[in-house]
């Protein structure tokens, strides 16, 4: 069984840790790893993260 592909880096509850053996994390489930945080939703429920949500964009300002 293979991991179906969750992109963390484009959820807006993905973040980026200070902590150099856990550099990655969700803020929704509370959790740093090495790995994404969906291969760790994945390994748990065997199914792939469900609360995946996209980061808001942020305005590059007024268009001309």
């Amino acid at each position: 069984m293979t991991n179906p592909t969750v992109d963390c880096v484009q959820c807006k509850h993905y973040y980026v840790t200070w902590d150099k053996d856990f550099p990655k994390g969700c803020k929704l489930f509370g959790f740093k790893s090495k790995n994404a945080p969906s291969y760790l939703v994945y390994e748990a429920t065997g199914a792939p993260c469900e609360h995946c949500e996209e980061k808001r964009k942020r305005n590059a300002g007024p268009t001309k």
